[in-house]
């Protein structure tokens, strides 16, 4: 198809990250490239070094955006944790966030700073809701809203952490990642796979994986939303893709189209959290994933969703 027959999330699509041909499996390394950069003295403080933002004034908010090897486009978990960040700076004292929800419009260009415009769009004694653009020049290139929550208790319940081998009892996997590049990286990553196809041939789990940082952050819990955001889009393509091993791979097209993360008990994001994730549907050329992220403990602390383009392009 030309490309002046395309809109713009199409064109997006063909981006470096998603274009036909390209495994969805490589996101999964080409997001550890932009976690780690070019062999900084600490990872992780490079990592935190993108949540740094600048305040313009007027609820705006500017991060410089450095090329870190990740291709042309910008990814979309920095994306949504920068934006997630400024919402934070604008909320209420002793309001933490409990969801977000976002969409992909275009993608983001490495080496050009990115600017978020935050809308207070409530302020209420309970919850405050903002709404997050994020622009590069003239062009809108994600939107978000987020709600956030003063804590009170009420009653408990939660889905159990599936039955896995703890971290100590599984091996360090990072598949797709080239182990060249591993000191550089600001997280561990322990794979433990996806589970086996039951008698109907359903995967229950596409993808379960240990992930935390290389060392002990700071203890606000609004950082660790962030980190924590930003792992949320690691692989998510990957997870709706892997009941489809049957399509051509060199004609997929896959990209991020809209992610959503809800925030149900603090966990941090330098302890062993459980990434587990599953396949929901794929209809339409759109593939929906769903996951959890448990802390060691079992305590659940996020669930995550996100719709993702998965087309065989003719």
């Amino acid at each position: 198809m030309p490309t002046e027959e395309l809109d713009d999330r199409e064109v997006r699509a063909r981006s470096p990250r998603s274009e036909p041909g390209r495994d969805p499996r490589a996101e999964l390394a080409a997001t550890a490239a932009v976690a780690g950069g070019a062999a900084p003295a600490d990872p992780v403080d490079r990592l935190l070094e993108l949540f740094d933002l600048e305040a313009l004034g007027d609820d705006r908010f500017e991060v410089p955006n450095p090329d870190r090897g990740f291709g042309e486009r910008v990814f979309g978990g920095q994306v949504a944790a920068q934006a997630l960040r400024a919402a934070q700076l604008t909320a209420p004292s002793g309001h933490q966030a409990h969801s977000l929800h976002a969409n992909f419009l275009l993608g983001g260009r490495p080496g050009e700073p990115i600017v978020y415009e935050v809308d207070r769009l409530r302020d209420g004694r309970s919850f405050s809701t903002r709404r997050v653009e994020a622009h590069q020049g003239d062009e809108r290139i994600f939107t978000l809203v987020a709600s956030f929550h003063r804590d009170e208790p009420g009653a408990e319940y939660q889905k159990p952490m599936p039955d896995v081998p703890a971290p100590a009892d599984s091996p360090t996997r990072m598949l797709f990642i080239p182990e060249s590049e591993r000191p550089r990286l600001p997280f561990e990553l322990r794979e433990i796979g996806g589970t086996e196809p039951d008698e109907h041939g359903w995967i229950a789990s596409t993808r379960r994986a240990w992930m935390r940082l290389t060392r002990r952050i700071d203890d606000d819990p609004a950082v660790h939303q962030c980190v924590l955001t930003f792992f949320s889009d690691m692989g998510a393509v990957f997870m709706a893709w892997a009941p489809l091993p049957d399509q051509p791979l060199d004609r997929l097209m896959g990209a991020s189209l809209d992610h959503a993360v809800w925030f149900h008990r603090p966990i941090r994001a330098d302890d062993w959290f459980l990434y587990d994730g599953h396949a929901v549907s794929n209809a339409g050329s759109r593939g929906l994933m769903r996951g959890t992220m448990h802390g060691e403990e079992g305590v659940l602390g996020l669930s995550v969703a996100q719709e993702a383009l998965l087309r065989v392009v003719r």
